[in-house]
């Protein structure tokens, strides 16, 4: 799982960070690392704001991945500019960028959270109708929800103001009998992990800016420069397992020193 890559036009910057360059190292990284993952899932906040331009570097930078992909929209994403730089993109009736993909653990179900004019989640009637027809073709078998914004409160104010908005529908929609195991979700900018109403969830960094711990901010939103990660998702024997992984961390070994082997 990859999250809120903010792509920009090109020639610019954000934050003084280079998202490309984030992405492409991000990329290198996967390709060398897990070729063998069944798929990469983008959970939203493609580009920063938008942008025609955005897109299409985003498109031509997926080029090099080598595993198959889904792209889920944020709230800083544009629905229809996403839409016309990738014309194959799966979406639903309505035109929301959600869909399902079966894997060899179960139903991935990706739903689109964007709602323009705000930064927070809707997932309107429609959606919600959507979400009930595929809950009832995987009915009985294990399904793994990914979406941008999270339907509950983390304890940072300023994100918080910003969560998904119908959290008690999403909730009333899950609870008819699905096997939810496991809630993956984006927006944070930073790594959270817990359960929402029994559905174990986990949130990931993104690939730029990062929002720090602050338990006290309510209006502004801020960020940092801390470490990009992506996350490393192993599902097998009804075992989730989700690593959080500083995949440019390159800090060397001091000399001299040797490296611990565990005993089997």
């Amino acid at each position: 799982q990859v999250s809120d890559l903010h792509f920009i036009p090109p020639g610019g910057r954000l934050y003084g960070l280079d998202p490309r360059e984030r992405f492409e190292a991000a990329i290198a990284d996967i390709n060398e690392n897990h070729g063998d993952a069944e798929m990469c899932l983008f959970t939203g906040d493609l580009a920063d704001t938008g942008a025609p331009g955005a897109y299409g570097q985003l498109r031509e930078a997926l080029t090099r991945l080598s595993i198959p992909y889904r792209l889920l929209i944020g709230n800083h994403d544009d629905r229809a500019n996403f839409r016309q730089a990738f014309l194959d993109a799966p979406c639903d009736e309505n035109g929301f960028v959600q869909s399902s993909a079966r894997v060899s653990a179960g139903e991935l179900i990706l739903l689109d959270t964007n709602e323009p004019g705000t930064d927070a989640g809707r997932f309107c009637a429609q959606r919600q109708s959507w979400l009930r027809e595929r809950l009832a073709e995987a009915r009985g078998g294990p399904i793994y929800l990914f979406m941008h914004h999270p339907p509950f409160d983390v304890g940072i104010p300023s994100m918080d103001r910003i969560k998904l908005e119908d959290a008690e529908e999403l909730a009333e929609v899950l609870s008819d009998g699905a096997n939810i195991v496991h809630l993956f979700l984006g927006h944070m900018h930073r790594p959270v992990s817990g359960s929402w109403r029994g559905i174990p969830f986990s949130i990931l960094r993104s690939l730029v800016h990062q929002v720090p711990l602050d338990f006290a901010t309510v209006e502004q939103v801020s960020f940092n420069r801390a470490p990009p990660a992506y996350n490393v998702i192993l599902i097998e024997d009804g075992v989730t397992v989700v690593h959080h992984h500083d995949f440019m961390d390159d800090f060397p070994m001091p000399e001299g020193v040797v490296r611990h082997t565990a005993a089997p």
